[in-house]
């Protein structure tokens, strides 16, 4: 089962639980989105108009991609122009595709498990914070060494001019 969709002026094929990078939608990550759909496959090898069909998606993120270089160059002219383009995105997953009456909706998400904090890193942090814990005793710096300060440019004119006589 797939859709093909119109966004931002280009058109994608996708599948309930794909996530796609479209051109930037004025909605927030989190929120649902409704695309208008160009045609529908339920079987394989069979595509039909999407007359009643839906296409549900949620947004996951937006950001913008990586940097395009623009370089124009014209030989012999001494002419070079460089600059950069970062376009915006969002992606979205697809949820759900629906038409005559049928839906076709996207597996769930697994559930994000939270890390613990390790024991060994927990138990430092204890013992750093009822003062427990022995003070590391650092080595002693060494003195920079000391360098001659150069003279300045109008004390060696003066220098030389005593000398001449």
């Amino acid at each position: 089962m797939y859709a093909v969709i119109r966004a931002g002026g280009k058109q994608y094929r996708v599948a309930p639980g794909d996530i796609v990078k479209v051109e930037k939608l004025p909605a927030m990550s989190g929120d649902s989105v409704k695309f208008d759909v160009v045609a529908v496959s339920g079987d394989e090898g069979s595509i039909a108009p999407a007359k009643d069909a839906v296409v549900n998606a949620q947004i996951v993120e937006s950001g913008r991609a990586d940097k395009i270089l623009v370089f124009h160059y014209k030989r012999k002219k001494q002419y070079k122009k460089m600059y950069g383009h970062r376009q915006p995105f969002t992606a979205v997953r697809i949820t759900e595709i629906a038409f005559n009456g049928q839906r076709f909706t996207a597996p769930e998400l697994p559930a994000k498990k939270v890390k613990k904090a390790a024991p060994a890193a927990a138990e430092a942090a204890e013992a750093s914070a009822s003062g427990t814990a022995a003070k590391k005793s650092a080595a002693p710096k060494k003195s920079a060494a000391k360098k001659s300060v150069a003279k300045k440019p109008a004390e060696k004119k003066a220098e030389t001019k005593g000398k001449k006589k």
